[in-house]
């Protein structure tokens, strides 16, 4: 009986030491957030710069506490390299996640618990605006947004709210819209649910944001998009996904056209440049 208690014993030793050496599933210390709570999520790539001069003070001037903003990066290298570059009082934590946005996000939405309230946000956002009248005009408290727009999801049963996807009063509209258009990745937010469904695949790099609305309205049958709701950011920029971006875009967009042939059509920009458009009401 002694060599059995001794035999069992060593092998939970074994066990706990082997699971000790296993990552969890989910790694938030996030506690349960309240119903209008959220976190700020920012996938980072090789941009400390950006991310200092931009997206944090950007939060911060707009009433975003720290403790809310988490900033994942790829690397251990780059961990230190944003941890000396960040300012401690713009930011909560630096998560070590994937290379690659399409990866990356997937990560941010798996280290959350279900349910969490996440808001997405480029490294390079300036400014997030509103329409007002005929203007735009920045808003000074996100923190108020963030709350009305997750209450407004939740309202309508839905998971996926973005905002109007080029700062241009000439276009933007005082409405809010459930039919298929498009949630920009640059700004927006998600109530957290870990389904492989609505995980955009790495042949839409590039423009696994346009894959992402669809998954989400296959799923959902809407999603939530603010047009009166704008930003100010410079696409493209060094860092991140690169400047040479087109054979990536075709690639994308043939992917999309292929896979959704009654949601996706592709168009061009005048300088030739791959993109694709949406079908608002699609027959799925």
């Amino acid at each position: 009986m002694t060599k059995t208690r001794d035999k069992r014993a060593t092998r939970d030793k074994r066990d706990t030491r082997h699971r000790s050496n296993q990552r969890p599933r989910s790694r938030s210390s996030t506690k349960t957030l309240k119903n209008d709570d959220y976190v700020c999520a920012i996938p980072s790539y090789g941009r400390w710069t950006e991310i200092t001069t931009k997206t944090l003070p950007c939060l911060k001037k707009a009433k975003i506490h720290k403790d809310k903003i988490y900033v994942f990066v790829a690397t251990k290298k780059e961990e230190k390299l944003y941890r000396d570059a960040l300012d401690p009082e713009t930011y909560g934590k630096i998560i070590i996640g994937k290379k690659g946005l399409v990866q990356q996000r997937k990560c941010i939405s798996q280290y959350f618990p279900v349910n969490t309230h996440i808001v997405s946000m480029d490294d390079d956002v300036q400014n997030v605006v509103k329409l007002k009248k005929d203007k735009l005009v920045k808003i000074t408290n996100l923190d108020t947004f963030f709350r009305k727009a997750f209450a407004k999801l939740r309202a309508e049963k839905l998971y996926l709210w973005g905002v109007y996807p080029c700062k241009n009063n000439m276009f933007m509209k005082h409405t809010i819209t459930t039919d298929l258009r498009f949630a920009i990745g640059v700004i927006h937010g998600y109530i957290n649910r870990h389904d492989p469904s609505l995980y955009p695949s790495l042949k839409s790099v590039s423009k696994e944001d346009y894959e992402q609305t669809i998954l989400f309205f296959i799923k959902d049958k809407g999603v939530m998009r603010f047009n009166d709701i704008a930003f100010t950011t410079v696409f493209n920029a060094p860092g991140g996904l690169g400047t040479d971006r087109y054979q990536m875009n075709k690639d994308a967009q043939e992917y999309l056209c292929r896979k959704y042939p009654k949601i996706v059509k592709p168009k061009f920009r005048k300088d030739g440049t791959p993109e694709v458009t949406l079908n608002r009401n699609p027959d799925i």
